[in-house]
């Protein structure tokens, strides 16, 4: 991992909620085209420091930031950057499946044409890619017409991750993205998050510790605020060095 570099590094990162502190001192990097999982209890801030990778947490009034947190070597809290490209460059996916009230195709294509993609032969050709390497085109490739809201939940969900890819972004940010699906959807989006690290950086928040075993390389541990341990799974689950990460991890607390 150390020959590559970051692709997102935090340095002493704190993020406030008011005087509330979401996150406290999070230094941690997250290395390119793998998956990293953050685990931790309720209110950890595990989703607070996913949610400022690409500044969506700005929606929430009255918040401020210290240290720093790069994404490609760009301080993402500089005055200077540029939120729609930075939420292109990181995409997200969130806890419930969130379609717009549009047709499939007018889902997929909504970022492209953002972008200034106007020509129908290249947005029909983006469409397809995206929901094909969502693991969807099959299911939907004859009523690209139809509404989104009329897809099951799992199927809203990978239509999302194919709205998100549709804007070509380095890193997917997942938010929980399985805990309102069912085991057999939930299993489609796991095999999916494991196809598409070949060629995207995913960080999922999960609470469900057996998924960030299954499809993550790295997994970081929060708790009150804080990251208390990060390193590969295999070590966080079997051989962790901190008590307080055994303890969670095998079901103690949490």
């Amino acid at each position: 991992m150390s020959d590559k570099k970051a692709i997102i590094k935090s340095e002493n990162f704190c993020f406030y909620y008011g005087s509330k502190i979401g996150v406290k001192n999070i230094s941690m990097e997250i290395y390119p085209k793998s998956v990293t999982a953050i685990i931790g209890p309720s209110g950890c801030g595990k989703s607070t420091f996913l949610r400022s990778i690409n500044r969506i947490n700005d929606l929430i009034a009255n918040i401020k930031t210290k240290g720093v947190l790069l994404v490609k070597g760009h301080n993402v809290y500089d005055k200077n950057t540029n939120l729609v490209n930075l939420r292109q460059q990181v995409g997200m996916v969130f806890q419930k499946p969130n379609p717009f009230p549009k047709s499939i195709f007018d889902n997929v294509a909504y970022g492209p044409r953002l972008q200034g993609v106007k020509k129908r032969s290249y947005l029909q050709q983006i469409v397809e890619e995206k929901l094909k390497a969502a693991a969807l085109w099959g299911e939907v490739k004859d009523e690209l017409n139809k509404s989104a809201l009329a897809l099951s939940g799992g199927q809203q969900q990978r239509l999302c991750i194919a709205r998100a890819l549709a804007t070509n972004p380095d890193i997917l940010l997942m938010d929980e993205p399985c805990s309102a699906l069912d085991p057999i959807a939930t299993g489609k989006i796991e095999d999916l998050i494991d196809k598409l690290q070949t060629d995207y950086t995913i960080v999922i928040v999960t609470h469900n510790m057996q998924q960030a075993a299954r499809v993550s390389e790295r997994t970081a541990f929060f708790c009150l605020g804080e990251l208390i341990e990060y390193d590969s799974t295999v070590k966080i689950f079997r051989n962790p060095a901190k008590k307080q990460t055994e303890d969670y991890v095998t079901g103690r607390f949490g």
